[in-house]
C-alpha cells in the first residue's frame, strides 16, 4: 500500500480529491511533502529527479518572484504581468514534462501577501480558463497570506479566494502568526517575536469559517518559524503548540479523528530533523523548503567554475594546449547541470528527513 494506491491519477499534476486524499494519507503515514520553490526549468527538473529516484510524491511551487524570473527580468512587472505570465508558463511547462517522471506532483504558488492579489487573481483566471477547457485548473492549489493583516480581514478575504476555488476544487493555503525573517522581497525580519506564534482560538476561527466553503485547505500556523538558514539557537521552534491547536480544534468541533487540521510547515530551511519529526506527527503535510536548496544549486556551480577556472577563461586556450577549444567546459548544459546534481541531493535529504522517500 502506498500513495498510489489511493490517487486516481498516478503521475503528473494531481488535482482535487487525489491532493485531499494524497494529504489524508500523508497524516495517516506520518510523513509530509517537500515543497520545493522552482524558478526555472532547471531547478523544476532536478527536484521532480530527486523525487522520482526516492520514490516519493513532490510539491512544486513558483513564488511571485520566482514567476516573473521564469517569464524574464527583461519583462516589465508593474502590474504583475511577468509574474502572471511566468506563472503560467511555467505551471504549463510542469504540466507537460511532469509524466514523464512517474510520480505525483501538486503545483502550488507560494506567499501571496495583500499587495500581490492582483498576481493571485490572475493566476486565477488561467485556472477558470482551463478548468473550462478541461474540468481541472491549471494549478492545484494557491497559498494566500494575508497574516500581516488584521485576523478578521484576513480570514474573510481568504474565504472569498476560497469560494472562487472551491467549483475547481482547488486547495488553497492561507497563513495566520507571521513566518519572520526575509524571502523573495517579502521582508519580516524586525516583527515581535509574539507574532510569530499562533494562538489555538485562531486556527479554530479558521477552520470553522473555511470548512464551511470548501474542504480543500489547509493552515500555515506560525510557530515561530523563520524563512532563511540561521545559526542554532537563534531561532526558537515551538512544534508542540501544533498539537495543541490540533486537540483545540478536534475538543471544539467534537472530532473523531486526531488531526483534523492540515498543517505546514514555512521555513523549514536550517530546522532540526527533531523539529521536523515533531511537527509531522501534529498534521503537518507540508514543509517548504527554499534557501536551503538556493545554496545547493549555487555550490555545484561554484565547485565547478572553481574547479575548471583554467579552462573556461578564453573560448581557446587552456593547460592542455594554448589551441585547444573549451566549449565543452563553457556549454551551459554543463555547468547547470552540476547545480541540478547538488539541488537533487539537497531535496533528497529532505524526501528523507519528512519521511517521504519510499511512500508511493
Amino acid at each position: 500500500m502506498g500513495v498510489t494506491d489511493v490517487l486516481s491519477r498516478k503521475k503528473g499534476v494531481i488535482v482535487g480529491d487525489d491532493v485531499l486524499k494524497l494529504f489524508n494519507y500523508a497524516q495517516e503515514k506520518n510523513f509530509a511533502i517537500p515543497a520545493i520553490n522552482v524558478t526555472s526549468s532547471s531547478t523544476a527538473v532536478a527536484a521532480l529527479e530527486a523525487a522520482r529516484d526516492k520514490k516519493a510524491p513532490i510539491i512544486l511551487q513558483l513564488s511571485q518572484g520566482g514567476a516573473a524570473f521564469f517569464a524574464g527580468k527583461g519583462v516589465a512587472n508593474d502590474k504583475q504581468q511577468a509574474s502572471i505570465a511566468g506563472g503560467i508558463a511555467g505551471a504549463q511547462y510542469i504540466r507537460s514534462i511532469a509524466p514523464a517522471y512517474d510520480i505525483p506532483i501538486v503545483l502550488h504558488t507560494d506567499h501571496c501577501a495583500k499587495k500581490l492579489l492582483p498576481w493571485l487573481d490572475g493566476l486565477m483566471d488561467a485556472d477558470e480558463a482551463y478548468f473550462k477547457d478541461h474540468g481541472e485548473p491549471l494549478f492545484s492549489s494557491h497559498m494566500i497570506d494575508l497574516s500581516e493583516e488584521d485576523k478578521e480581514w484576513n480570514i474573510s478575504t481568504t474565504a472569498q479566494y476560497l469560494k472562487r476555488a472551491a467549483p475547481m476544487k482547488q486547495w488553497l493555503e492561507m497563513e495566520i502568526g507571521i513566518t519572520g525573517g526575509e524571502e523573495d522581497g517579502v521582508n519580516n525580519e524586525n516583527v515581535d517575536n509574539n507574532a510569530l506564534y499562533t494562538q489555538p482560538e485562531d486556527i479554530y476561527d479558521i477552520y470553522h469559517t473555511l470548512s464551511q466553503i470548501s474542504p480543500y485547505f489547509s493552515i500555515a500556523a506560525g510557530f515561530g518559524n523563520v524563512h532563511g538558514v540561521y545559526k542554532p539557537g537563534n531561532v526558537k521552534l515551538h512544534p508542540e503548540l501544533l498539537g495543541k491547536h490540533q486537540q483545540y480544534v478536534k475538543d471544539k468541533i467534537g472530532a473523531k479523528e486526531d488531526k483534523p487540521v492540515f498543517l505546514v510547515f514555512h521555513g523549514g530551511s536550517g530546522s532540526s530533523k527533531e523539529e521536523y519529526k515533531e511537527a509531522i506527527s501534529h498534521g503537518v503535510v507540508k514543509v517548504n523548503l527554499d534557501t536551503d536548496l538556493q545554496y545547493a544549486y549555487m555550490s555545484g556551480i561554484r565547485d565547478y567554475m572553481l574547479k575548471k577556472k583554467d579552462y573556461l577563461m578564453s573560448p581557446i586556450g587552456n593547460p592542455d594546449g594554448e589551441d585547444k577549444p573549451n566549449k565543452k567546459y563553457f556549454d551551459p548544459r554543463v555547468w547547470v547541470r552540476e547545480g541540478e546534481k547538488t539541488m537533487v541531493v539537497r531535496v533528497q535529504e529532505g524526501l528523507d528527513d519528512f519521511n517521504t522517500t519510499n511512500q508511493l
